[in-house]
């Protein structure tokens, strides 16, 4: 697809500005809204993310990309925390967030049922262990469509 060339792009740009700061890059979003096209980067690190950490990071990475020229048109660019149910996209993050609540998603149902809200007990192999009412299921990272961390 276009836009995961465009954001794999934007990412190679992106996330060594970041790591040289001491964050990490969560996610990215390229997205067309009533405003226009909007550009979402999702930063994070040990301790948290200030306003502004977020300012910062819109100043410089906005000053690369326009300079890049990689997007075509008009955007916006918005720097944010993930915030408090943040994603869980790498497959690291399934055991540093070990021991936590989550909720996650699958593609395709597993033992008759898509959703899962529960304790992550980790990622061993390419299966994501988590508890739930007791139970304990093993689910395939493939086939995980949604993961985030969730309140308790």
């Amino acid at each position: 697809m276009k836009f995961e060339k465009l954001l794999q792009e934007v990412r190679e740009v992106v996330e060594p500005i970041l790591e040289s700061q001491g964050f990490e890059l969560v996610d990215l979003e390229y997205q067309r809204e009533s405003q226009g096209w909007v550009l979402r980067i999702y930063l994070d690190r040990e301790g948290g993310v200030s306003l502004d950490d977020c300012a910062g990071v819109s100043h410089e990475v906005g000053a690369i990309l326009e300079v890049k020229d990689l997007i075509p048109s008009a955007y916006i660019l918005e720097v944010s925390s993930p915030g408090l149910t943040r994603p869980l996209k790498k497959p690291e993050d399934f055991n540093r967030f070990r021991n936590q609540m989550v909720k996650i998603k699958l593609y395709e149902p597993l033992e008759g049922r898509r959703n899962f809200k529960g304790t992550l007990l980790g990622l061993e192999g390419d299966r994501v262990r988590v508890e739930v009412e007791q139970r304990v299921y093993e689910l395939p990272l493939q086939g995980i469509a949604k993961a985030n961390l969730e309140i308790d």
